[in-house]
């Protein structure tokens, strides 16, 4: 039998006991239900809302949509974030040209980007792409930088002496030694990517988590909104295991899980 982890119980009974909470304040009536519901009425509007739907589509519908959205505009933050880190890291001249613009618009507030993006793109999915992809790239591109920057020159000095080009520098000394940094600096754009989920999906969408649970917060349906908040933490959970898993595969050298 397979001993059980420390860790395991931990978290099994942090989980019990803010469940045991919640079950103890609804059941004594401590909460109105109206705004906080028991946890038997959120599970049946998980199953309401995964057999019958929600405004006219069903939650793997709903899941489905934001996960397209998060994972486009995330994949393409990795595609253009991970290279343009890689340029700044090993460029001083490309680092003093191109920080500027990501320090400028990282701390602009989402919803106040959104309103420009919606301006030129329209309501559809191009303006809620890009907002997730811009909310998403800054965090890839600062960590791959530091990733690389801080890299022990003297292995670029010997692999130079070994007459390396600078292509295999890149894919043999720079991303190998970076690229632990570079996949924390992923798994936080993602769970960024996240937060703004919900402000990209309140304009003009029809299906989506964050919809979801925008539009039912409208009629104090708290019953959805809750589950909604779960089912958005579990997949956030889900594809959080999913990078590091990835992580371990690629780079078995490293303990990225601790």
């Amino acid at each position: 039998m397979p001993k059980i982890s420390r860790s395991f119980l931990l978290s099994s009974l942090s989980i019990a006991i803010l469940l045991g909470a919640w079950m103890l304040v609804t059941e004594m009536g401590w909460a109105n239900e109206l705004f906080l519901p028991k946890p038997q009425a959120v599970w049946a509007a998980f199953v309401k809302t995964l057999t019958k739907g929600y405004q006219g589509s069903t939650l793997l519908e709903h899941v489905g949509a934001s996960l397209y959205r998060v994972l486009v505009s995330f994949a393409l933050a990795c595609l253009v974030g991970i290279p343009l880190g890689v340029l700044m890291g090993v460029s001083r001249d490309a680092r003093a040209l191109l920080n500027p613009l990501i320090e400028f618009y990282r701390p602009l507030p989402p919803l106040g980007l959104y309103t420009l993006l919606v301006m030129w793109l329209g309501i559809g999915e191009a303006s809620k792409l890009s907002l997730l992809f811009l909310a998403g790239l800054p965090g890839i591109v600062i960590s791959t930088i530091q990733a690389v920057s801080s890299i022990d020159p003297v292995y670029v000095r010997a692999a130079r002496t070994l007459g390396a080009t600078r292509r295999a520098l890149i894919f043999e000394i720079y991303l190998p030694a970076a690229g632990p940094q570079i996949l924390s600096g992923m798994r936080l754009s993602l769970g960024f990517i996240y937060t703004v989920l919900v402000a990209a999906e309140i304009v003009a969408a029809s299906a989506g988590i964050g919809w979801m649970i925008w539009d039912a917060a409208k009629f104090l349906l708290s019953d959805i909104v809750i589950m909604g908040l779960i089912v958005l933490g579990l997949t956030g959970v889900a594809l959080d295991f999913t990078m590091r898993l990835i992580g371990r595969l690629l780079m078995p050298w490293t303990q990225l899980s601790r």
